[in-house]
């Protein structure tokens, strides 16, 4: 069975994505740093039959990295990197006048360092497999100016041309960073409490994500919502 490591995976979109894997074969290994959700999450996404392997952890931390890596090549290999672990800088989010330097550093080592650090060392197993991807999850923020999500929006920024760069890089690898468009999450409740406005559900832009497993479009930056209206 194919093999693919999720980052961030316990709730909102990458619990979501797992169950879709999983759905279709995928054996996964999942991460999150709440140890009791990310059980019940693997419990849950067990149930259709794979093999799930859940290692709580920071992904800042070398050590986890390796452990979930070498948790995936005891499970045959990996063919799919999710890198979808997120840090906002502030919660809630404020203007850069206001934005802690510590915060704005913890965006970057989550959001960019750390996905680094997991797909250098997740490089070896993901260049041994057929048809293998890295997936780099991005934001509209990413390059678009919101009031409020400067430092957020910079450190996915920083990671949308690390994956760009990537794909140039590892011509033989997909490399995609998706920008999943609003949704009901945690993070955004963190990033904008007070906002009650209806957002779609994480688990509705998951066919986006298969359509580019199934498609294998050139490495390059998608915007969920195109996908699912069949453009790219």
């Amino acid at each position: 069975m194919p093999v693919a490591i999720i980052t961030g995976a316990s709730k909102g979109l990458g619990r979501e994505l797992a169950e879709a894997l999983a759905a279709r074969g995928w054996d996964l290994v999942l991460d999150a740093r709440t140890a009791q959700v990310l059980k019940e999450t693997a419990a849950a996404v067990a149930e259709h039959g794979t093999r799930v392997e859940a290692l709580a952890g920071d992904v800042t931390d070398p050590a986890h990295r390796r452990a979930l890596v070498a948790a995936a090549w005891q499970l045959g290999g990996c063919r799919l990197l999710v890198n979808n672990a997120s840090a906002l800088g502030a919660e809630p989010l404020v203007r850069l006048a206001e934005l802690p330097l510590d915060g704005m550093r913890r965006a970057l080592e989550v959001n960019v360092v750390a996905a680094l650090g997991l797909v250098q060392e997740a490089l070896p197993l993901l260049r041994a497999a057929p048809d293998s991807a890295v997936i780099t999850l991005s934001s509209d923020a990413a390059a678009e100016a919101y009031a409020t999500w400067g430092g957020y929006g910079a450190s996915k920024a920083a990671l949308d041309q690390l994956a760009a760069v990537l794909g140039e890089e590892e011509p033989e690898l997909r490399v995609w960073a998706v920008d999943p468009g609003d949704m009901a999450t945690d993070l955004y409740a963190a990033a904008v409490p007070g906002d009650d406005g209806a957002r779609p559900e994480p688990g509705s832009v998951v066919p986006a994500f298969l359509r580019l497993l199934d498609e294998r479009p050139p490495s390059g930056r998608y915007a969920a919502p195109a996908l699912l209206e069949g453009r790219r």
